[in-house]
């Protein structure tokens, strides 16, 4: 399931959402500049590396540009491909704005980022020994995600899915979409302890879920309440 938009209209102009996206996008620009040679050499300087951040693993010294645990900081803002930075932006304009609304920019912006260092945690907790570089958004955007799962579940989003070999859009709640994109994650992070991940920061991205739903009492404006009714009501398939 892909989701498009959601019909929860926010009534602030998303700052600190639309500066984060663009954040991303210069950075990954910068990255689509460099020769192949560097474009690794720029991820191991900036990735989060579980096992240089705790300190059992060293990075050469000619490649070594920020202490380790800032690399929790900067690795958020580095994408591995063209399908990597667009699904992390999609699911952060989606989403980012009305959990933005509901804490205001200065805590939302706050959020984000705590979401994104705890998320980077769970990931380093999970294979405290890996060498191999994490990178990417999704971390951070998956507690907006777990946030917006408590705030919102009701709300309609639009999305694309799968029917054999149609694709159909559907308003679906957000509790659906979520609780699916949840399951997934965990399912796919079991998967990975067995050695059959593929390669993906899963436990960032369920660290980052859990993270947002623990955390989005503290940080939202105490007039927002939770599980908010849905602003529109729509019928559940769109023609085409």
């Amino acid at each position: 399931m892909i989701p498009l938009r959601d019909d929860n209209p926010t009534r602030i102009t998303p700052y600190v959402t639309v500066t984060i996206i663009a954040a991303n996008v210069a950075v990954f620009m910068y990255q689509l500049s460099l020769p192949a040679p560097a474009v690794t050499r720029f991820v191991y300087e900036f990735g989060t590396i579980p096992a240089v951040v705790l300190g059992t693993q060293a990075l050469p010294a000619q490649i070594v540009l920020i202490p380790p645990l800032l690399s929790i900081f900067t690795s958020m803002f580095l994408h591995g491909g063209f399908m990597h930075i667009i699904g992390n932006m999609l699911y952060l304009w989606i989403f980012g704005n009305n959990i933005e609304e509901a804490m205001g920019h200065s805590r939302f912006f706050l959020f984000y980022m705590v979401s994104g260092v705890l998320a980077s945690t769970a990931h380093i907790l999970s294979d405290t020994a890996s060498t191999i570089p994490s990178i990417g958004a999704s971390g951070a955007i998956s507690g907006i995600l777990g946030a917006y799962f408590l705030l919102y579940p009701r709300a309609q989003v639009l999305t694309l899915v799968p029917l054999g070999f149609f694709l159909q859009l559907m308003y679906l709640p957000a509790w659906l979409i979520l609780g699916f994109w949840f399951v997934l994650q965990v399912i796919s992070g079991s998967l990975g302890q067995a050695g059959l991940g593929g390669g993906v920061a899963w436990w960032a991205h369920i660290g980052g879920f859990v993270a947002g739903i623990l955390l989005v009492g503290l940080f939202k404006r105490r007039s927002v309440r939770f599980f908010n009714a849905p602003q529109f009501h729509r019928s559940r398939y769109v023609p085409w």
